[in-house]
């Protein structure tokens, strides 16, 4: 049985199979309806088409084909997966793993070993998760919280301050500091940032998310030495 949310592909590759001598029940779309299709027609083997092999809850219709037609092997159809889409498919039950762009030839040999019990995924792919697993890649750089960590409190809210286009005596009354040490705290804080200009610091402040994680400033402060504006 072949189930794809894309159904010219699911009846293509039915079609391929029938060619090569195999038995066809069904060639279906879409695939949230293959755990009810599967239990019902009980194939041997199911290639369950999948475009997300890391979402989560993405193998739940595998679980179910699992717990209720146990002797059915599903082997999934999918891209080129993370370590962490082969490791979904197989902790839900699933019997192999099968690129889209995989060969005729290969999907058959997929399915003589899932009929056979054993393990049907690609040796590259197997090596290329192992050695992901192994040796993880780095994150992609996390720049607004890389800034964060640079930044004193009282600076976070001087850059939130800038970004909402403060100039330095609304941030010093707003903070109830004085003017020059307002001056000196946004001096600094573009100093941190590799910036010249206040409107480079709010740009990169909004393009890095920084804005969003550093939550809105504090109302005002009681102004030093009654240098703060009078109603």
């Amino acid at each position: 049985m072949v189930v794809d949310d894309h159904r010219l592909l699911a009846e293509a590759l039915a079609s391929a199979l029938k060619l090569r001598g195999h038995r066809v029940l069904a060639a279906a779309a879409p695939a949230a309806g293959a755990a009810e299709l599967v239990i019902t027609r009980a194939p041997e083997v199911c290639l369950l088409g999948t475009a997300t092999p890391a979402e989560p809850g993405m193998f739940d219709p595998v679980v179910r084909i699992k717990r209720e037609r146990p002797q059915v092997a599903v082997l999934v159809l999918g891209p080129v997966p993370s370590p962490r889409g082969i490791a979904a498919a197989f902790a839900a039950g699933a019997s192999g793993y099968v690129r889209h762009d995989e060969r005729i030839e290969g999907v058959e040999r997929a399915i003589m070993k899932a009929r056979a019990g054993e393990a049907a995924v690609a040796p590259q792919l197997l090596q290329g998760a192992f050695s992901e697993l192994l040796n993880p890649a780095a994150q992609p750089d996390d720049e607004g919280q890389r800034l964060l960590q640079m930044l004193t409190p009282r600076e976070i809210e001087v850059l939130v301050r800038v970004a909402d286009g403060e100039d330095t005596r609304l941030i010093a009354a707003g903070m109830g500091i004085a003017p020059s040490t307002a001056r000196t705290h946004v001096q600094r804080v573009l100093m941190k940032l590799g910036v010249g200009s206040r409107l480079e610091a709010a740009a990169l402040a909004a393009r890095t998310g920084l804005l969003d994680r550093a939550g809105p400033v504090p109302g005002p402060s009681a102004p030093l030495n009654g240098t703060g504006p009078q109603a």
